[in-house]
């Protein structure tokens, strides 16, 4: 019988439709076709020209900007969604609020090698992404226009990768905090009030004894498959200790992080023939505006990564309600990623 579930952060329902449950096996469908990637990547090293000017590197001393010889790259978007010359100009229209669209859009180009997945750069070579994100965020977080900075990863044609297959990542820092993180910000200061505990350490505490939907645990991290999963091996990455911000990642940590990240996207790999997936990091919004924004964000929030792997469709229902039907079960899922063997031969 189908089951619903609750998320217990942000309140919303899924169901867990359990008679239309698929192996992984199963889920090779229209959305796993990609189109032929385009022959010449811009992205690889020997090819800056093709690219706008970087705005952050990881290079040995001695080269210049914009030449070979870079481990890491950040570049603007050369199509942007939001651009970072002008003003705000807020202003109403009636009922209707309207601004400029200002923010930044950034490319991360994560590897001077034609690597398509994340998961096959070296553990090192993650952390220096890792690393990135932050100075970037932290770099950003200076502009007063900006109020949030998303970090997301597109991999796969159908989660929006494109036609390039070289590992990337994106930055989009915005003027508004994104309705998604406002919905999880409220939902776990409404739990603090209540509780006067962080809902995630709870969520954690709770996973760990229950050990159901745990997949791993590294180093003072832990990757769940979430209780109210929205798709099929949906993926959380958790910081044991609590923290609500993401730049706050000592940089000790940022290789333990690495290595839990190129586990979980290697099981998703082997275990579901390399799908496509999203991968977004949950952080908390900036705050410089006034005295009491956001004033125990501190102690209620926990940053995360939700790793998405593109394994089925939104369609109407969902759309119309909110809902979300996820095909496999958390429990079966975690069990799955638990026992995928990512070990060379």
């Amino acid at each position: 019988m189908p089951e619903l579930r609750k998320d217990p952060i942000i309140g919303r329902w899924v169901i867990i439709a359990t008679e239309r449950a698929r192996r992984p096996d199963q889920f090779s469908d229209t959305t796993r076709k990609e189109p032929p990637s385009d022959k010449k990547c811009p992205f690889d090293e020997g090819n800056e020209a093709a690219t706008p000017k970087e705005i952050y590197a990881i290079r040995p001393r001695g080269t210049a900007p914009n030449t070979p010889g870079w481990e890491l790259r950040v570049i603007p978007s050369m199509t942007p969604f939001l651009r970072i010359e002008g003003d705000l100009e807020r202003r109403g229209q009636g009922l209707y609020d309207v601004m400029n669209g200002i923010g930044a859009h950034e490319i991360v180009i994560e590897t001077n090698q034609h690597i398509a997945n994340m998961c096959d750069l070296s553990e090192d070579q993650i952390a220096k992404v890792v690393t990135c994100y932050i100075n970037r965020i932290l770099d950003l977080e200076k502009d007063l226009r900006f109020k949030y900075c998303l970090v997301f990863k597109n991999h796969g044609w159908s989660a929006g990768g494109g036609k390039v297959k070289h590992s990337r990542s994106q930055l989009i820092a915005t003027p508004v905090n994104p309705k998604r993180v406002k919905e999880e910000l409220v939902g776990a200061r409404h739990y603090y009030e209540y509780h006067e505990r962080c809902i995630f350490c709870d969520l954690i505490r709770q996973e760990i004894a229950q050990k159901e939907r745990v997949i791993m645990e590294i180093d003072g991290f832990i990757a769940i498959v979430p209780f109210a999963s929205r798709f099929p091996f949906e993926v959380w990455i958790l910081p044991k200790k609590h923290s609500c911000d993401f730049v706050n990642l000592p940089e000790g940590q940022r290789k333990d992080l690495a290595t839990i990240m190129k586990q979980v996207l290697l099981k998703l790999k082997i275990g579901l023939n390399d799908p496509p997936y999203n991968y977004i990091i949950h952080t908390a919004p900036f705050r410089r505006q006034k005295i009491g924004y956001w004033k125990t964000v501190a102690d209620d929030y926990h940053w995360h990564i939700e790793i998405t792997p593109r394994l089925t469709r939104v369609a109407g229902f969902e759309w119309g309600t909110g809902f979300y039907i996820c095909p496999t079960t958390p429990e079966a899922a975690a069990k799955f990623l638990r026992e995928v063997n990512i070990t060379q031969p």
